[in-house]
């Protein structure tokens, strides 16, 4: 049986769906509630949803979209973009999220993952670290939405979010995003080995042994975009999630 989480996470802007390459350049993919209603038919293990204009245009979180996402989804789900506050996290539970991914905020004021696992417990709580390697291989932690370079060591950000509290972490590839073309599974293994909480890797995955490819060196949890929303080479719209049963039968060969 596979214990795994493999979890579709979704983009949002405005009230769209959407996909990006490289965290730029977002592809309107249609209404987030009809995908919602079609992984609950899948029956998905969670969700996470992301939305990528509320840090950049300094707005809170879209409270009534959330809330018709959480009347519409089965699974438990995550939200990340623009939580700056405890009392934002909490109006968002109150909704029906069960976890948020917090990023942007972490580097301003970190101390808001010290608060909010005290007060709603740190399993909820997620840090996200969205992760860019540069020419010289040499990674860095960004954040709001890609766009600004902390100058800090991915490693060394995943440790500082366990130690203050944060129950689980999402590692995003920048260079990956989008790309189809595998997950960056250096960083993911080193940030594995780093930290005692799990481990949700995100960003490339191009087909089903990729997701295993990334719980083999270390993932507790394997993300995913593209692979879930597009068909074919041509990426052909199409909100998608494999049979479990083609799950099993790649985790049986590894």
């Amino acid at each position: 049986m596979i214990q795994t989480r493999i979890i579709p996470i979704l983009l949002l802007q405005n009230e769209d769906l959407v996909k990006t390459i490289h965290f730029k350049k977002p592809n309107y993919l249609g209404d987030p509630i009809n995908a919602v209603k079609i992984f609950n038919d899948r029956e998905v293990d969670e969700l996470i949803f992301l939305d990528i204009n509320a840090t950049k245009n300094k707005t809170e979180p879209n409270y009534q979209l959330l809330r018709d996402i959480a009347s519409e989804c089965f699974m438990p789900f995550c939200y990340g973009g623009g939580i700056k506050d405890c009392e934002t996290i909490k109006k968002l539970f109150s909704l029906g999220v069960e976890k948020v991914a917090i990023n942007s905020e972490f580097y301003k004021h970190p101390e808001i993952i010290k608060q909010a696992s005290k007060l709603f417990g740190n399993q909820s709580i997620v840090v996200s670290i969205d992760v860019n390697k540069n020419i010289f291989g040499k990674y860095k932690a960004f954040s709001n939405g890609g766009k600004i370079n902390t100058n800090q060591n991915p490693i060394e950000v995943a440790k500082k979010a366990e130690q203050l509290g944060a129950g689980e972490l999402l590692i995003n590839s920048i260079n990956k995003d989008g790309t189809m073309s595998g997950y960056d599974l250096e960083i993911i293994n080193n940030i594995s080995k780093s930290v005692n909480i799990p481990v949700i890797a995100c960003g490339g995955a191009g087909n089903i042994k990729d997701l295993f490819k990334a719980i083999n060196v270390g993932a507790s949890a394997v993300a995913a975009g593209s692979l879930f929303v597009y068909h074919g080479k041509q990426k052909g719209i199409l909100i998608n999630y494999p049979d479990k049963n083609n799950f099993k039968k790649y985790y049986n060969t590894l």
